[in-house]
């Protein structure tokens, strides 16, 4: 490749095809050069170190991983629904990720453990469509909490076994499915309105 063609994400593609060769302990950037067939300079022109071109990688697939999860938070949807879909697209996102290609997932996983802060900025992106559903469950009066955000993060807590990739290890078993559609009735049921503030309302909308 010549060096004025060289762009970043053909960097990024190269460099993940030399972590899934190498793995993350031998892969360098001389090698990420040498895929490209340019200079290792040319490679540090668009990322000045090693570490800023494995943060990168790290984001790009954190950001593949859950594509789609932003339009699914901002759907019209009612609520719960859509808190539903969006639990059950992240667990499957990231079983599929796990199952398909085990050995890129545990490169990864080695990854994000050096890029906290890239990790942590994901999670908090996470967090916030977590907290624009339950915001507009309130809003719809399908929930009620008194804090979206706090909600958003017992349940992104709540799920831990369903996205956490510590536990990956259960995402093949039988019966995971059941287990997530468990918890999901729970979380669900958890932020809605007490009964009696439904069956008030009902009344209220009689009596008019």
């Amino acid at each position: 490749m010549v060096d004025g063609q060289l762009t970043p994400e053909a960097i990024l593609a190269a460099t993940e095809e030399v972590l899934r060769r190498y793995g993350p302990a031998k892969a360098t950037v001389v090698d990420v050069a040498r895929a490209l067939r340019v200079s290792h300079g040319s490679v540090y022109r668009h990322f000045p170190t090693k570490t800023a071109l494995r943060e990168a990688v790290t984001q790009r697939w954190l950001h593949r991983a859950h594509h789609g999860l932003a339009e699914l938070a901002a759907a019209p949807q009612p609520a719960a629904q859509r808190l539903r879909r969006w639990l059950a697209t992240l667990f499957e996102a990231k079983r599929r990720k796990a199952l398909d290609d085990p050995e890129l997932f545990a490169t990864y996983l080695v990854l994000a453990r050096e890029s906290s802060g890239v990790v942590a900025a994901h999670i908090q992106d996470l967090l916030e469509q977590l907290t624009r559903i339950i915001a507009d469950g309130v809003a719809a009066g399908e929930f009620a909490v008194g804090d979206p955000a706090v909600a958003a993060k017992a349940v992104f807590d709540a799920t831990d076994r369903f996205h956490n990739p510590v536990h990956v290890g259960d995402w093949s078993d039988p019966g995971v499915d059941a287990a997530f559609e468990a918890v999901c009735t729970l979380v669900v049921a958890g932020l809605r309105p007490p009964r009696r503030d439904l069956d008030h309302a009902s009344d209220r909308s009689v009596g008019s």
